[in-house]
């Protein structure tokens, strides 16, 4: 049986993580592949750190699509894969590299989770987590300083320069191919239908698609 392939899409900051965890503990880790887009930013060594600075991290142009695309169509057909790793304090990916095997379920998570008509096409079940802005900055400025050695300063310049406009560009359109809108990050009421719909399509039976989930 092929594997079931999910796309987890959504702003920076907006719970991607979160539901893809969750996704994880509903099925079981044996049974899920993670194939995270963050690991396919082009590498930046060849640029010096200043010039690393400025580049627009938050365009598509800004990741590996052609290993990325090819990857996971190896996953697709049952082949292990040699996943980059990237590190975002220098903008670098880094020499070694991660095996990742196929299993039933794949989850594709990243902010252009949703974006590659190509990728999209392979994907069961299409996901965006759709977060307010203010929440995304707020998750962003924690992550950044804490995780990735930023400074207060340049982590709201470059969401000002370039996380938001480029969500509005790029990342928000994409919630147009989703089958679930998931509001406010994460909610019950989503995340059980998320995985009654993924255990059905595991046992052979029909579910419900394009829907979207509020709750108070």
């Amino acid at each position: 049986m092929k594997p079931f392939i999910i796309g987890v899409a959504g702003g920076s900051g907006s719970g991607k993580s979160t539901v893809t965890e969750q996704i994880v503990r509903s099925v079981g880790v044996d049974n899920v592949t993670v194939f995270i887009q963050d690991n396919f930013y082009l590498d930046r060594s060849y640029l010096s750190v200043a010039e690393r600075e400025r580049v627009n991290f938050d365009h598509p142009d800004a990741l590996d699509w052609a290993l990325m695309t090819k990857l996971l169509n190896d996953l697709k057909n049952g082949l292990p894969v040699e996943m980059p790793q990237y590190d975002f304090t220098t903008h670098t990916r880094r020499a070694e590299t991660k095996t990742v095997v196929p299993a039933k379920i794949i989850v594709v998570e990243g902010i252009f989770g949703l974006f590659s008509e190509e990728m999209c096409r392979q994907m069961a079940l299409r996901i965006f987590v759709d977060t307010a802005g203010d929440i995304r900055l707020m998750r962003r400025l924690k992550r950044d300083i804490n995780d990735r050695g930023r400074t207060l300063d340049s982590v709201i310049q470059q969401y000002s320069k370039f996380v938001r406009p480029m969500y509005k560009k790029f990342v928000e359109p994409t919630k147009q191919a989703a089958h679930i809108i998931i509001p406010h990050g994460s909610n019950q009421a989503a995340l059980e239908m998320i995985a009654s719909r993924i255990h059905c399509a595991l046992n052979g039976q029909t579910f419900i698609d394009d829907m979207t989930f509020d709750e108070e």
